[in-house]
């Protein structure tokens, strides 16, 4: 017997009719924050980065590939990291199927991280990714746009993330469990693992100029870890008292690295 609440499928309908107003009204609220997001104002990028790709060198107008639109997901995987993230590699697994959707409506999408290119190559061989991944290593793309931090801000307390200083979990003095068990499958200390985070950036180029359009982090971005949409509308929902989640060839095998 489930544990669950049950009843007749008129009961039900009813239930449902009145959810449904609640998801509509989402929906509308989703779409006026979609909006307002196209309303911020754009701010001109003057600053040169530089990113190591498998084309050979790129400037990030060069990274739009002929579109006059950019999203940049801010993947976790630092210099002395030995995989990606576990976190951003179940976010990432979504990117191959709609990149080339996207990639045909003036939109690229690219993955950047500071790990050198080499090691980006690697890691992506293994989970099987098709899409266009970055490595800003050296340069300041990361730390200008707050995915990344020093040894310096970490030991003066004054990194900012998601917008406010201190208060997110990653910066907790004391670090979380799922902190230290990411870090180790990523094959680093906890320390190193927590100076790079997770975001989302979009950029516009229009007669030449790169513009910064909209940047979001943390829960922002959880709108584009595609598996928890799923999950959402399962039964049991989340359905989570902790990480479960691992990389996608890690299941048979343990949490391994």
């Amino acid at each position: 017997m489930t544990n669950h609440s049950t009843g007749t499928r008129e009961q039900w309908l009813a239930a449902r009719l009145d959810l449904l107003e609640a998801e509509k009204e989402l929906t509308r609220r989703s779409d006026e924050l979609a909006r307002r997001r196209q309303e911020l104002p754009w701010v001109r990028i003057d600053k040169e980065f530089r990113f190591e790709t498998d084309e050979g060198s790129a400037s990030l107008a060069d990274l739009f590939r002929g579109r006059t639109q950019l999203l940049v997901y801010h993947f976790m995987f630092g210099p002395d990291y030995k995989a990606g993230c576990p976190s951003c590699s179940m976010i990432a697994d979504g990117f191959n199927g709609f990149a080339v959707h996207l990639a045909n409506h003036d939109v690229m999408l690219w993955a950047v991280s500071r790990a050198p290119l080499a090691q980006l190559r690697a890691y992506k061989r293994r989970m099987g990714w098709t899409f266009p991944w970055a490595s800003s290593s050296g340069g300041d793309f990361n730390f200008d746009f707050n995915v990344s931090f020093t040894e310096e801000q970490q030991r003066a307390g004054t990194i900012e993330y998601n917008f406010r200083r201190g208060g997110h979990a990653m910066d907790a003095t004391a670090p979380l469990a799922p902190v230290a068990r990411f870090a180790a499958t990523c094959g680093t200390d906890v320390p190193t693992y927590r100076r790079d985070r997770p975001g989302l950036s979009a950029f516009a180029l229009e007669d030449g100029v790169v513009y910064h359009a909209y940047s979001s982090y943390a829960r922002g971005v959880d709108g584009l870890w595609g598996a928890y949409q799923w999950l959402d509308r399962a039964p049991k929902g989340r359905n989570e008292t902790g990480i479960w989640w691992r990389r996608h060839d890690e299941y048979d095998q343990g949490a391994g690295s």
